[in-house]
């Protein structure tokens, strides 16, 4: 059994690096379009292209926490994530990153959108109207999982622990 567990340990190890290689791409990437936008000529489509930049970074930096997520909970840690602590800081990682690339896209599609074509603000809308409801599930589960948790003192003081391992 302990061998099965090592190669899961290996495979979230090799999907961590491919969302950190994802993430360096992507860096590159809003780079690039950054440097571009510097050069261009200033005005609306400069200002569009930086912001599409910084779109580009958000994805980037949602990468590289889904790597760190993984990097830390699955391999360093090797954690259950069946107790309502560890499911409520595994997602709530997530969501965080998430809820704030979908933000800062919607930011962008708006831009995009009231300067190059008003067709597109009821999808826009839809997608900033599905932040919130998402940034309001999350409110909710984390308030129903501290209930849980408080059925399970001892499973926060063990993912407390765990924490220990992390710290340099």
């Amino acid at each position: 059994m302990k061998k099965v567990m090592l190669a899961f340990g290996v495979v979230h190890a090799t999907i961590a690096l491919l969302f950190t290689a994802g993430a360096i791409f992507l860096i590159i990437l809003g780079a690039q379009l950054g440097w571009e936008a510097i050069h261009a000529d200033t005005g609306l489509g400069a200002a569009q292209e930086v912001i599409e930049a910084i779109g580009i970074l958000a994805a980037a930096v949602v990468a590289l926490q889904i790597a760190e997520t993984i990097v830390e909970e699955e391999v360093v840690r090797d954690a259950d994530i069946s107790a309502p602590t560890r499911v409520r800081r595994f997602l709530s990682r997530f969501f965080v990153v998430v809820v704030v690339a979908l933000g800062i896209e919607g930011l962008v599609a708006t831009f995009h959108a009231v300067h190059d074509d008003l067709s597109e603000l009821l999808y826009v809308a839809a997608l900033v109207t599905s932040v919130g409801v998402l940034l309001a599930a999350w409110g909710v589960f984390v308030h129903l999982n501290r209930s849980a948790e408080e059925l399970e003192p001892e499973a926060m003081q063990e993912a407390q622990a765990e924490d220990e391992k992390l710290k340099p």
